[in-house]
Parts: C-alpha cells; sequence; structure tokens
C-alpha cells in the first residue's frame, strides 16, 4: 500500500517561500502516470480546499488565490510530489495534506477518505 508522507511545513514571514514535499513509499512500482496528485490545505477555520492538482497526463491546475504564486511539481526518481510556496500570505495558513489517486479528485478534503492521504504538514504564516 501506498504512503504519503509530508514534509516542509513552518513558519514563515508573509511575503516569504516555502517548499514542501510528499514522497511516496509502500509500494515498489508507484508512478505518478497511474495517479492524479494534489495538495489540499485545511485552514484553521476547518475550511478545505484543493489548492493545486498534477494530472497523470502532466496538466497542472491552481486555485485561484494562489494562482502565480504557488508552482506544484514532481520528481519521478524521487517518488516526491513538491508544492513551491512563494509570496505567502496570512490566509494560506492552514495544515497541507498530499493526496493521490487513480480516480478524479474531489474538490473538497471528502477526498481523504479516497486514494491516498497524507499525515499533513503545518504551514503557518505572521504578518
Amino acid at each position: 500500500e501506498v504512503q504519503l508522507v509530508e514534509s516542509g511545513g513552518g513558519s514563515v514571514q508573509a511575503g516569504g517561500s516555502l517548499r514542501l514535499s510528499c514522497t511516496a513509499s509502500g509500494a515498489s512500482d508507484f508512478t505518478f502516470d497511474d495517479y492524479e496528485m494534489a495538495w489540499y490545505r485545511q485552514n484553521p477555520g476547518n475550511e478545505c480546499e484543493l489548492v493545486a492538482t498534477i494530472h497523470r497526463d502532466g496538466r497542472i491546475d491552481y486555485i485561484h488565490s494562489v494562482q502565480g504564486r504557488f508552482t506544484i511539481s514532481r520528481d519521478y526518481d524521487k517518488k516526491t510530489l513538491y508544492l513551491q510556496m512563494s509570496r505567502v500570505k496570512v490566509e494560506d495558513t492552514a495544515m497541507y495534506y498530499c493526496a493521490a489517486d487513480s480516480t478524479p479528485l474531489y474538490a473538497g478534503c471528502a477526498q481523504r477518505d479516497f486514494g491516498y492521504w497524507g499525515q499533513g504538514a503545518q504551514v503557518t504564516v505572521s504578518s
């Protein structure tokens, strides 16, 4: 079974940068070609949103609020998904989760009941 482990969370000042990583393990034949990969976040108010998706075919989608500031990418050799966060804002404060699924992803955190879901990485942005 695939496990997803996030790392790279922490505290950062508004305007700064942070990079999250999500490494897949547990299945020697894991390949990004088989999975839709995404980053979700759940803020302190428990609002949950799909932040960025990299599809199996390489297409990328972002929610409007992070477009131009966040970059999702993947490294096949390292089996690692990344989220480069730049020009962060206080409203980016949230627990960030990595997700993988062989079927289309849900827009909200209902996705945690399907496919694979990481344990989360806290990102706190201060003003």
